[in-house]
């Protein structure tokens, strides 16, 4: 068999062979003679065709080998479906992307580019009329033709990759909205000017504030003023699609610009944000500068359409508001439903360095096509500003493009030149019909550059001299515009100068207008759907019952329990499910897995929704939920919680891919637009939560107190010391107290199922809405003493306090008083009850944050002769709460008039949260079990 390079039946020219049977099918006349004879050969009656071992004439000059006139025209059409198929795959790589016209690296060990370089036909071959491969109406084109149209489609201020996608409809859609328009668009003047004005905009924008606010930070969009014309067709393109929403996230570059002149938050605010508040002391220990805030409003398009907008708070860490948005956008079509969720779309603008640096951008995507995190495809613009902060492209990534990451996803990459604005725009328009009509992801890279540093305060001439020269010698894209216009005879030689002369002083107007006022807002908040919710001080929202009677119960747990007709189980779940069986019948406690589904099946019961996620979450690492059945036989599933009561709202409980900070955010943002909701996200083991730090520490903790935002996203952390080694045991609990601060979160380690029950509900039941992180057990899962009877269901609410319950004890006679949280507790209480000393008393702090500082105070005066107070932890002593808790009870003791020395028992300071050895972690338990009941002061 001949070498592939000799024969057109290759897997390259897929798309030739198929339109060639396509149009066979038609009209066989409209084909070669011998491909008309090559498909006839092997017939259309639906089975596929295998051609082995069938070769055609190798080209020499543009001439068959042999075979006459036929084989010299097929001999030639298949060089011209080779070379048209390079510049599909090949041809962005020469492509001018570079607004400066810095040279691209050498191409030369790239073999397709030979094939679209002057010079590969001869004179004759060009005249020869060839099948255009669909890049035409006609059947056949003068080669010439067909060459130019594919240089100027592929090969000018627009690159495109996207032949190497599996979809062959999305390729071809692409090819046709591409190849047939040469990748332009022929705008009217009415457009021209309305870019013109709003590449005037972006740019005046800059220069006022370059002005009047010397050497303030702004992180200037200057040298990527196309942002704002693409952004504005998004919105206007999208409008006529159906785009209905977006959340736009984005970092800082150009930032304030798109929130004046996109998002139309009032430039006099902006303004008076650079001068501050009139009253510092407004803003102690709280809000945000103002390139990290959000801003939600209505953009009325041309045609009269509105699209609301919310531009997405964040912090300074690069890409972590892409899992939010992503979020927030999901949490938006789950609750408009599956009519309108494709009307709402996540725009992401991302730089350079980080889409190609931060691993959270793969992680992100990777979310894009799985059904708990599907938004229907992310519209992604990068300002490839060909820098990060001082360091060059060539030092910051490996592949060529920083778009690489996103060919992970089967979707299409365009790369623009930035000085380019009406390619530009037509980049965004073919992207925002893409999306809308494939709804899956899009990439658009941005080529352009930064007219100053990192930021205003920067020099970047220390660093790059000579891409600086380049840069300040360089016309603005809007002066490049307005002379190409007006070159075009599209305006008069005075127009522009009277656009940019209107757009100045409005801006000087809305500058003055902030100087007089000097008015620094706080962020819009609790409007809409979080009207009827708040945060602030937890001690100003009482608790509330959360318990339910057991003629509501009862059914719920049945419906978790019942297997569909012929499910065959699994011998463990069937085991599990008859267990809960038997809890309904004959009144047996519940266990932790009972009392946490029952948690859910009774909120859906009352309205609200329910979604957890995390890896392995349906069945639950520790294998006590199986929220999700499984057939052994047929591999089907059912979901009882998806069936508790008619029209309930929508049940979510999904496997995570192994991600945790691209998911965690994902869930955060979820929770932003879902108040009345349960949103959970759990770790598969606590100390997976690591990964998600940033998400944690800048989000999670911080929303209310920088943004005014709320959310009541539950972290569910599995922790306890169980002799599971260092990375296994520990949540770190210590690192969520030291964050909490303000009444931003809660912090709890629930002991019995019923305690999970209640907290659950609470969470959803009460108006206010602050994050909850719970250390979730391991080993009590299935602690027969941590199940909890029917009457602990059926009353009262999640007790933060749990005092003595040994009735042997009592509290006048107590003389130490062992405070602790967690499962350390069964371990101290039973070895107490065996030593049958009840002088000594055990409570559980089951609240950790913020502290039952009154229900402590109670119960140490309820003890006269109490003489120590102790404070006993699993966890090293230099981890836990122990050193929190150093800080925040002498204040609860000083309420209860109580002086009592404050004592530690547990382990030793430790680098490392457990030791690797069980037979070590078994002494070590003991020793600290033993020491807490046997210390004496």
């Amino acid at each position: 068999m001949s070498n592939a390079s000799d024969t057109i039946l290759t897997g390259t020219n897929v798309d030739f062979l198929e339109a060639q049977l396509a149009r066979y099918l038609q009209d066989p006349a409209t084909v070669e003679p011998s491909l008309a004879a090559l498909f006839e050969g092997f017939g259309t009656g639906g089975r596929p065709i295998v051609i082995e071992g069938l070769t055609f004439p190798k080209v020499v000059n543009g001439h068959g080998q042999a075979g006459g006139a036929g084989h010299e025209s097929l001999a030639l059409q298949g060089k011209v479906d080779q070379t048209v198929f390079s510049f599909r795959l090949r041809g962005h790589l020469l492509a001018q992307l570079d607004p400066l016209g810095t040279k691209r690296p050498p191409l030369e060990h790239v073999a397709d580019v030979g094939m679209v370089s002057p010079g590969h036909f001869s004179d004759a071959e060009l005249q020869t009329l060839v099948d255009p491969q669909n890049a035409f109406d006609e059947p056949r084109v003068p080669l010439s033709a067909l060459l130019e149209r594919m240089r100027r489609t592929y090969c000018g201020h627009i690159g495109v990759e996207y032949i190497n996608m599996y979809d062959s409809e999305r390729r071809r859609w692409l090819l046709n909205r591409m190849e047939r328009s040469e990748n332009r668009t022929a705008f009217t003047p009415d457009e021209q000017r309305q870019i013109l004005t709003k590449l005037t905009e972006a740019e005046t924008f800059e220069t006022t504030i370059h002005t009047k606010f010397q050497a303030a930070k702004r992180f200037s969009g200057e040298g990527a003023d196309s942002l704002l014309p693409m952004l504005e067709t998004f919105l206007e393109v999208g409008a006529t699609l159906g785009v209905r929403e977006a959340v736009i996230g984005m970092a800082h570059r150009a930032r304030l610009n798109v929130l004046a002149n996109i998002c139309k938050k009032p430039a006099d605010q902006i303004f008076s944000e650079f001068g501050g508040p009139a009253d510092p002391r407004q803003y102690l220990n709280r809000g945000d500068v103002k390139y990290h805030m959000g801003y939600s409003s209505d953009w009325t398009t041309r045609a009269g359409q509105t699209v609301h907008l919310t531009m997405a708070f964040n912090p300074s860490h690069l890409g972590v508001v892409h899992p939010v948005v992503e979020g927030r956008v999901r949490g938006k079509q789950d609750r408009v439903g599956p009519a309108g969720r494709h009307g709402i779309v996540p725009l992401v603008v991302h730089g350079d360095a980080a889409f190609s640096g931060q691993g959270l951008v793969p992680e992100t995507l990777n979310l894009s096509g799985l059904r708990g995190y599907n938004t229907g495809g992310t519209v992604h613009l990068i300002i490839n500003n060909q820098i990060g902060y001082t360091t060059e492209a060539r030092q910051g990534r490996t592949p060529l493009y920083c778009t690489a990451p996103a060919q992970l996803l089967d979707i299409p990459i365009f790369h623009v030149n930035g000085d380019d604005v009406e390619a530009c725009v037509h980049v965004m328009r073919i992207a925002t019909e893409y999306r809308q009509r494939f709804h899956t992801d899009v990439v658009i890279d941005l080529v352009c550059y930064r007219k100053y540093g990192h930021n205003e305060g920067d020099e970047p001439a220390f660093t790059q001299p000579k891409m600086y020269e380049l840069i300040r010698a360089h016309p603005s894209v809007r002066a490049l515009y307005a002379a190409e216009l007006v070159k075009r005879g599209v305006l008069t030689p005075d127009e522009p100068a009277q656009i940019l002369a209107r757009v100045t002083q409005d801006f000087a107007d809305a500058h003055a207008r902030g100087k007089a006022t000097n008015l620094v807002r706080d962020p819009s908040h609790n409007l809409g759907v979080w009207s009827r919710f708040k945060g602030g001080p937890d001690a100003e929202v009482p608790q509330v019952d959360t318990g339910l009677p057991t003629s509501t119960l009862q059914p719920l747990l049945t419906k978790l329990a019942t297997v569909p007709p012929g499910f065959k189980l699994h011998p463990g779940v069937q085991k599990l499910l008859e267990k809960r069986q038997k809890m309904v019948a004959a009144d047996e406690p519940l266990d932790w897995g009972a009392g946490e589904m029952l948690a859910y099946a009774s909120l859906l019961n009352e309205g609200y929704r329910v979604r957890l996620t995390g890896q392995d979450t349906e069945r639950g690492t520790f294998a006590h939920r199986h929220a999700e059945l499984h057939d052994t036989l047929t591999g089907n599933t059912a979901f009882p919680l998806g069936d508790i009561v008619p029209g309930q709202q929508p049940a979510q409980v999904f496997n995570s891919p192994l991600s945790e900070m691209a998911c965690l955010g994902f869930e955060f943002g979820y929770s932003l637009d879902t108040p009345d909701a349960f949103v959970g996200w759990e770790a598969q083991f606590g100390d997976f939560a690591n990964n998600g730090q940033v998400i944690i520490d800048q989000f999670i903790a911080a929303c209310e107190d920088k943004w005014k935002r709320l959310s009541g996203l539950t972290l569910l952390l599995p922790h306890g010391y169980e002799g599971a080694g260092p990375e296994h045991s520990s949540a770190r609990l210590e690192r969520f107290l030291e964050l909490a601060a303000e009444d931003n979160l809660q912090v709890c380690y629930p002991t019995s199922a019923a305690q999970m029950f209640h907290l659950v509900r609470r969470q959803v039941v009460r108006p206010i809405r602050k994050p909850l992180v719970v250390m979730t057990p391991k080993s009590l899962l299935r602690l027969a003493e941590a199940s909890s009877p029917w009457a602990d269901f059926t009353t009262g609410t999640f007790r933060r306090l749990i005092s003595e319950v040994n009735p042997a004890v009592d509290p006048s006679a107590v003389t130490r008083l062992l405070l602790c949280s967690g499962k350390v507790f069964y371990a101290l209480s039973k070895a107490r009850d065996v030593a049958r000393d009840f002088t000594i008393a055990i409570a559980r702090l089951e609240q950790l944050y913020p502290l039952p500082g009154p229900e402590l105070a109670a119960l140490l005066g309820s003890m006269p002769k109490l003489t120590e107070l102790q404070w006993v932890q699993e966890e090293p002593r230099n981890s836990g709460a122990w050193r929190y808790l150093l800080d925040a009870l002498p204040p609860v003791l000083e309420q209860a008039g109580v002086r009592l020395p404050l004592t530690y028992g547990g382990r030793v300071e430790s680098a490392s949260p457990a030791t690797g050895y069980l037979a070590t972690h078994e002494y070590e338990q003991k020793l600290l079990v033993d020491e807490a009941l046997l210390r004496r002061k």
